[in-house]
């Protein structure tokens, strides 16, 4: 039986493994292979005098990332990874990689993002690369956990849709039938509706395109969003909900990943205290424009503002009370500031991770909003029907799977939290 390579030492004596050639040594009397497979990597040694032409035959003919199996004795020596090697009895190709290698695993010799992403396959075996994704996966069932915990139940909405969530242009049209449709840009309809339903607590975790034609670090035009709606709530309750969900992912992958950081050098992983800070958009203008980036009440935050006032806040922070004209229709605003409504950003000290609000409810004043944005509300006959036959107030906010691992783990490029990332210039692999 195979045995994991994190789990052969010397007190198992005997083991059979299988993994990629990570590197190759040749000392004359001795070569030296390190094999790796996804838990982790071991040497596997072989003194040429003492073991079989068979063996030797296949060592000859193996290269760099080819598969092989082996079996043999395992014993301690302080010199190899991890203070054990194997010394095979019998070793095998499984299946031989060609030369010269696309890019170098090792990543002895570094490699672009492009190159990267055309050979993702070979850039996924990286132990850095793979402990992304260990990450990624720990983070999204720490999130799942969290929400199941808390009485959400998970749903799956359309990604295939009539009408643009918020009548934007930034949609991705396909051919459907006889009719045209869009990829959709968030489930935010779908879960207003269900709450109408009467099922008070939603969330999601899908994929959402945006038609977007960035060509930056921080967009993708596929990414996967992590979405959440609840009734008979406000945005504070939607904000605490929120600021729980990330603390406890952090926390899950601090009590779960400590290999995965360490192979990223995240010795120093520090989970957020909660309550985040809370600051109004107000206050938030007012610190851009003191540290040299001027704001006006209605203005878009800047990438520049972002990062003036992350560097003063120096954690993660909620940024409250917006303008209502600078937020979707669906946002429910303050009845006795109708210029401010109940939205929110969270944001890392870096970027944003999150939107959210308490939604309008209320439909005469739903139908007001809509054609103040300049919308015709006949678009949405199918999500504003609901409003007509009782709906709860309600809450609930997105929050960007990539970015926060992201920002997680303090990664350059959003490209290197995604699989097979799309963004405008890639469809491929």
């Amino acid at each position: 039986m195979l045995i994991p390579i994190k789990d052969v030492t010397p007190a198992v004596g005997h083991a059979h493994i299988a993994g990629w050639i990570h590197e190759e040594r040749d000392l004359g009397g001795l070569t030296f292979l390190l094999v790796r497979d996804r838990t982790g990597i071991l040497q596997v040694t072989i003194p040429k005098k003492k073991v079989t032409p068979d063996v030797l035959a296949a060592v000859k003919d193996a290269t760099r990332e080819s598969v092989i199996e082996c079996e043999g004795e395992v014993k301690a020596t302080e010199k190899a990874p991890g203070g054990r090697e194997l010394i095979p009895e019998t070793l095998r190709i499984i299946s031989r990689a060609e030369t010269p290698l696309p890019l170098d695993v090792s990543e002895k010799v570094p490699a672009e993002m492009d190159t990267r992403l055309d050979n993702r396959y070979l850039d996924l075996r990286k132990p850095r690369v793979n402990a992304i994704f260990q990450i990624r996966n720990a983070c999204l069932r720490a999130v799942s956990e969290y929400l199941w915990d808390n009485k959400f139940t998970q749903v799956q909405t359309p990604k295939i849709v009539a009408a643009a969530t918020e009548g934007g242009t930034e949609l991705f049209p396909l051919a459907y039938f006889d009719q045209e449709a869009f990829l959709n840009q968030s489930p935010q309809l779908f879960k207003q509706m269900l709450m109408s339903s009467g099922f008070d607590r939603v969330f999601e975790i899908g994929p959402i395109f945006r038609a977007e034609e960035h060509n930056t670090l921080r967009h993708l035009n596929e990414a996967t969003s992590i979405d959440i709606e609840m009734s008979f709530a406000n945005e504070e309750d939607a904000m605490q909900i929120l600021e729980n969900t990330v603390s406890y992912a952090y926390k899950y992958v601090a009590d779960h990943c400590a290999d995965a950081l360490t192979t990223l050098g995240l010795t120093n992983f520090k989970v957020p205290t909660v309550p985040f800070p809370r600051i109004t958009y107000r206050e938030a203008i007012e610190i851009s424009t003191a540290g040299g980036e001027p704001l006006v009440f209605g203005d878009d935050l800047s990438t520049a503002a972002e990062r003036v006032i992350g560097e003063k806040m120096g954690t993660m922070y909620f940024i409250t009370e917006w303008p209502t004209s600078a937020r979707p229709f669906y946002t429910m605003p303050f009845e006795d500031r109708p210029e401010v409504c109940r939205a929110f950003d969270m944001m890392h000290p870096r970027m944003e991770l999150s939107s959210g609000a308490q939604r309008c409810h209320i439909y005469p004043l739903l139908i007001q909003q809509i054609k103040s944005k300049g919308l015709n509300p006949d678009a949405f006959e199918f999500y504003l029907n609901p409003f007509r036959y009782g709906m709860p107030p309600h809450a609930g906010w997105g929050l960007g799977a990539e970015r926060l691992v992201m920002t997680m783990l303090d990664l350059n490029n959003i490209r290197e939290a995604v699989l097979f990332p799309r963004d405008r210039h890639r469809v491929s692999p």
